[in-house]
């Protein structure tokens, strides 16, 4: 053989180890965004609330005035600056941000992820959908088992509905790709 057919073999042989990982890397990083949720489920309020960096770093409480006019209802207790202060309200948006991220992220992923593993595309996105369910709702089961922690089927909900937007997303997007342009005449 060669030289040159040599090094393009040892070369392909060490891309080999590249083009799995590029094959499982959405699953990868779907994997991380669990694991990393696991861990977050794992902790305590008291170990995970960021009242007293916000107490830091929003001692000022800017536009209070504004966000005390905000009043609702959410897995059936009252929330406002009113009802838990400003720094409890400021936090419960951050929690519900992270919680919107975090589904998305693992519903985006996925879905990325699985287009290799599961071809019809229907099937792909029930599994994908219904997966960031069961693991939404595992999630606050998990929550349920630590301390200080209030599981709710709204989060269960809310965690389905960011996993869902994101599956549509994927699914828009790989339309639009697909998409043969039409050549006017």
């Amino acid at each position: 053989m060669p030289l040159c057919g040599k090094l393009g073999a040892l070369i392909f042989e060490r891309m080999t180890p590249l083009k799995t990982l590029h094959r499982y890397i959405w699953l990868i990083l779907a994997l991380a965004v669990i694991a990393t949720l696991f861990v977050s489920s794992s902790m305590t309020y008291k170990q995970q609330t960021a009242v007293p960096f916000l107490e830091r770093v929003l001692a000022n409480e800017p536009f209070k005035a504004r966000l005390s006019t905000i009043h609702f209802t959410y897995a059936g207790d009252p929330v406002s600056v009113q009802e838990s202060g400003y720094f409890a309200f400021v936090e419960f948006f951050m929690r519900k941000a992270a919680h919107v991220t975090t589904y998305f992220l693992i519903g985006l992923f996925a879905s990325i992820g699985l287009r290799e593993f599961v071809k019809p595309t229907w099937l792909r996105t029930v599994l994908t959908i219904l997966s960031a369910a069961g693991l939404a709702a595992f999630d606050e089961f998990h929550q349920m088992l630590t301390g200080g922690r209030q599981p709710t089927f709204d989060d269960v909900m809310l965690d389905t509905i960011a996993a869902t937007i994101a599956v549509v997303i994927v699914l828009l997007v790989s339309g639009l790709r697909r998409r043969k342009p039409v050549v006017r005449r």
